[in-house]
């Protein structure tokens, strides 16, 4: 389950649907992405065909990222089973 979300932008789309401050085109992967860390209950459910999934190094606690088109991604955390501190970030 998603517990929190670092940035307003993407915060919004998760609960809109829609922003005007992410590019339309990247709306649908992202929240196709929100909606499976919704369902994960640990970061390996998110290791999906096309994810890119893999852990950042140099965090602790572990964070984690997924890939979402050029350079975006998401990255996240887990708390027990929650997803938190979700980010849409330039990671590369």
């Amino acid at each position: 389950m998603i517990r929190s979300i670092r940035s307003k932008p993407l915060a919004d789309l998760w609960a809109n649907g829609t922003t005007a401050k992410i590019d339309r085109r990247l709306h649908g992967r992202i929240l196709l992405i929100l909606d499976r860390l919704d369902a994960s209950a640990v970061p390996e459910q998110m290791n999906l065909p096309g994810f890119d999934f893999h852990a950042l190094r140099g965090f602790d606690p572990t964070r984690d990222t997924v890939h979402v088109n050029g350079p975006w991604c998401i990255t996240f955390e887990f708390e027990g089973e929650d997803a938190c501190r979700i980010d849409l970030e330039q990671y590369h």
